[in-house]
């Protein structure tokens, strides 16, 4: 019988180094806290290792991979950790770091595989496919003369995606044209924006959704508020829900913008003196001239907590929403040699007050940390335990509360407002909304000079709405027609707002939707308490 060997010495010596690297990162607090001889415990274990290793590749019974088996070993050193200690292989860091620059390079578009064709749901703004004139609802059925029916997400990005300057042609089959047509794109660097929206909701009140934190964040804050202020605004709403955080700098520049004092934003601590950090206010970059309503949920975390701490303990706004999620760990990105990093807890996240972010988590107990936040009246559960946990106070004197998450002043949990089945009409992944609005909004795109003339006067009629029910049937999806007839109002007007985004832009869109959700609602009645914070 013949066995399959592998070469053993070079790999495990080369991936040893890494190994050695970590362990002795990684086992240097528990020696220190222990005051055990940390190069007796290193040898020790590393020897432990080798010796498992040695059994694997002599006697296991199929031959493994080396680089997943050693994957493996190194997140089960950081599983020993926190749940924010991580290891990232090489092959996916190149990935996250192009999302922290905040750009990337390709064409441009936010699609979706429907029906196995791949469609455009919006150009990115002053992108390659903005400029070629790519719109809505555009379905590419060939890439360089190739058929890209039944191509996958993965498939799309490995063959739009390319070097900056590089051509592409797409094939494109558009809604109202009888002929699909070719166009050339030349590729170019494509922003990833934070920002995902910034507009007027009324005559008065700028919001700002912020949905992530990069290089380029707090240029796009900049520029929202300076825009939003040349349209009268007096008040803002800045929206951090489910914005997961990001680079810490960015973080403490975005907060500074609200706060016209020299103050502490945001400070570290950590067993190692030279790895604390203290962020602290600039004056001639801040802005107090407007009241401030900070909207948060249990999906705001990290860098998001940083300024909704802030903006709190500063009194400089009013935080209005869910609990947080509790991150409050800073991570320092280790590179090592084969090209792949680990990503290491070096200090704890502080407010100015004094409130540690970070909420208690149990080593190892990794999807109990994360799933805790989706218990069922989690807001209930939390607001009653909040008298049992340190108190602090904010700069006018205000109670806050400390040990996990910033907890807001005025309580919202999200509420849909519609039945499950409407739900599940709106979330169905082959958008029949977006499908139907870009076929019919081709039929009404010269009725109107604008998005105020349409917003005011179109109405989506009974007999329309039959016709968008007619399509769902159409389109085999299923729905219960008396269990959605109770949301009819809300569904016409998600409609409404899909044909407002096909014919000028997602702006539009969020315009339309966003006097329904009620935690926005919740921030604009909000506006009363900021008031009471005027002395800051």
């Amino acid at each position: 019988m013949n066995f399959r060997r592998f070469s053993f010495r070079k790999p495990i010596i080369s991936t040893c180094v890494i190994i050695l690297s970590l362990i002795l990162v990684v086992f240097l607090h528990n020696v220190y806290t222990q005051k055990r001889n940390a190069k007796s415990v290193v040898k020790t274990k590393l020897n432990t290792l080798l010796s498992v290793l040695h059994y694997i590749n002599e006697d296991y019974f199929e031959t493994v991979e080396l680089d997943k088996l050693m994957d493996g070993a190194i997140r089960g050193v950081l599983d020993e950790l926190d749940p924010h200690s991580v290891y990232i292989p090489a092959k996916e860091l190149e990935e996250i770091e192009e999302q922290f620059k905040g750009e990337f390079q390709g064409i441009g578009i936010e699609f979706d595989v429907l029906n196995g064709i791949l469609t455009v749901i919006a150009p990115v703004a002053d992108s390659p496919s903005e400029h070629v004139g790519l719109l809505p609802g555009d379905q590419i059925i060939k890439i360089n003369g190739n058929d890209a029916l039944g191509i996958t997400k993965e498939g799309v990005f490995k063959k739009l995606r390319g070097k900056k300057g590089t051509k592409v042609t797409v094939t494109v089959k558009r809604i109202g044209t009888s002929k699909p047509f070719d166009v050339i794109i030349i590729r170019d660097n494509i922003p990833l924006y934070s920002v995902r929206t910034a507009i007027m909701i009324d005559n008065q009140t700028g919001y700002i959704w912020l949905t992530r934190f990069s290089a380029t964040s707090l240029h796009e804050v900049k520029s929202a508020i300076s825009e939003l202020s040349q349209k009268g605004m007096q008040r803002l709403v800045l929206d951090l829900r489910n914005n997961s955080g990001g680079l810490l700098k960015q973080a403490a520049e975005i907060t500074n913008l609200f706060i016209a004092k020299s103050d502490t934003i945001v400070y570290t601590r950590s067993k190692r003196k030279e790895l604390e950090q203290v962020f602290i206010a600039d004056p001639r970059n801040g802005n107090s001239t407007f009241p401030l309503v900070v909207l948060v949920n249990r999906g705001s975390a990290s860098a998001s907590e940083i300024i909704a701490g802030a903006v709190q303990d500063l009194d400089r706004g009013i935080i209005v929403g869910e609990t947080t999620f509790g991150k409050g760990l800073v991570q320092r990105q280790i590179p090592l040699s084969d090209g792949s990093a680990i990503r290491l807890t070096i200090a704890q996240y502080y407010t100015p007050s004094g409130r540690l972010i970070q909420r208690e988590y149990e080593h190892g107990a990794d999807y109990d940390y994360y799933s805790e936040i989706f218990m069922k009246n989690r807001e209930a559960v939390v607001d009653s335990l909040k008298k049992l946990r340190p108190k602090h106070f904010t700069r006018n004197g205000r109670v806050v509360y400390g040990g996990g998450g910033i907890t807001p002043d005025v309580l919202s949990a999200w509420e849909s407002g519609i039945t499950a089945e409407s739900q599940l009409l709106i979330s169905d992944p082959s958008r029949p909304f977006f499908n139907w609005a870009s076929e019919h909004s081709q039929s009404i795109k010269n009725d109107f000079v604008s998005f105020v003339q349409f917003n005011e006067s179109w109405v989506l009629s009974d007999a329309l709405y039959e016709d968008f029910l007619s399509f769902l049937i159409s389109q085999n999806i299923e729905f219960d027609r008396s269990a959605i007839a109770e949301d009819s109002k809300y569904l016409k007007r998600r409609i409404k707002a899909q044909v407002a985004a096909a014919l000028w832009g997602r702006d539009e869109y969020y315009k339309i939707t966003l006097p329904t959700d009620n935690q926005v609602v919740a921030a604009i009645n909000s506006f009363k308490e900021t008031v009471e914070l005027e002395k800051y």
